[in-house]
């Protein structure tokens, strides 16, 4: 008997933003070149994978929501970004996770707190992007 794990995202069960495992995981806003979001998730995630930093990272999120526009008479489906150049990123701060987000290709830094230490946000704010996202796909 074999119990098979499906991973699912935010938009499809709102508990996959349940508390993480680590409680010392804190959401924390990256500045990314506007457009290049998606490019910078995989590359914080790949920079992870390759400094072998799992532990000190849980989720990463570009908060976007599906939208239908007509466009030449055609009906289209896109996905538009809530919050255009910047990504939510979950870890525990210190120097080293510090350097691997800063450093990472399209990342301009972190927003709010100090030059040198960035502000996580509250749980609630990021419950209230994901609610967002939610009422956005339905």
């Amino acid at each position: 008997m074999t119990d098979d794990v499906v991973e699912t995202t935010p938009e499809e069960n709102p508990s996959a933003l349940a508390p993480a495992a680590n409680p010392d995981l804190r959401w924390y806003v990256v500045h990314a070149y506007s457009g290049m979001e998606k490019a910078v998730e995989r590359n914080i995630t790949e920079r992870i994978n390759r400094a072998g930093m799992q532990d000190k990272f849980g989720r990463i999120l570009v908060p976007t929501e599906e939208v239908v526009e007509i466009k030449n008479g055609q009906k289209r489906t896109t996905e538009r970004r809530f919050f255009p150049g910047y990504v939510l990123v979950e870890m525990i701060m210190d120097d080293e996770s510090w350097h691997l987000v800063k450093h990472t290709n399209k990342v301009t830094g972190f927003v709010g707190g100090a030059k040198n230490r960035p502000a996580p946000i509250s749980q609630k704010e990021v419950e209230d992007i994901v609610n967002q996202m939610q009422q956005g796909t339905e």
